[in-house]
């Protein structure tokens, strides 16, 4: 099977590449259009700032190419994000692929730190994607920004106020958490977003 990974100015790349490794997958890191529509599936990771990276992706050329993608596409972290229609930061206009919004957390207590980092639970699992995972099962999160609750969420996560931890539409598929560090529950759904790519379709 032929996976690659979007390559563009956001970190975090070389993780997913590592434990897509870890779990006997060798992915394609590249920039290149047509390898990227070629390819059996492509994850598109990220951390950093969602202008930086849209301006990137524009001057690249690849934000086009994200859009045309017809295979199983998994988008993690800002790579959610940056798959929505808008985000408040930086005030910035994304990929469009999900009609949502990413707004920034606004603290409403003194223990809310921002940016929310560290373990959580994802709930109200649905999708082939979270095949084998358990409501309550712990994923790892950094972000600042999020996805509300909307009709593409397939797994919910609560920090200040519930928000989707996971979307789905049509072949795009993100998560806000980072699977790659999150464990085997992370690897579960790196196994599961291959298996849909490979066409068994793990049942939930």
């Amino acid at each position: 099977m032929e996976v690659a990974i979007v390559k563009y100015n956001a970190g975090n790349i070389y993780s997913v590449e590592n434990a897509l490794r870890r779990i006997g997958v060798t992915p394609r890191l590249t920039d290149d259009a047509e390898t990227l529509r070629q390819a059996d599936c492509v994850l598109f990771p990220g951390q950093g700032e969602a202008r930086g990276a849209m301006d990137y992706l524009h001057l690249h050329g690849l934000d086009d190419v994200i859009r045309s993608l017809r295979q199983p596409v998994l988008g993690i972290c800002i790579g959610q994000q940056l798959l929505c229609q808008h985000s408040e930061e930086g005030d910035t206009d994304c990929l469009g692929i999900f009609d949502a919004q990413v707004r920034r957390f606004q603290p409403t207590r003194h223990e809310d730190k921002i940016p929310a980092m560290g373990w959580n639970e994802i709930r109200q699992l649905q999708s082939p994607l979270m095949s084998g995972l358990q409501e309550g099962d712990f994923v790892y999160f950094v972000h600042s920004y999020y996805v509300p609750l909307c009709p593409y969420t397939i797994a919910t996560a609560d920090y200040v106020h519930p928000y989707s931890a996971a979307i789905h539409k049509d072949n795009f598929y993100a998560t806000q958490f980072h699977p790659e560090k999150s464990g085997s529950v992370g690897e579960r759904i790196l196994r599961n977003f291959l298996d849909i790519a490979s066409g068994h379709h793990p049942q939930r």
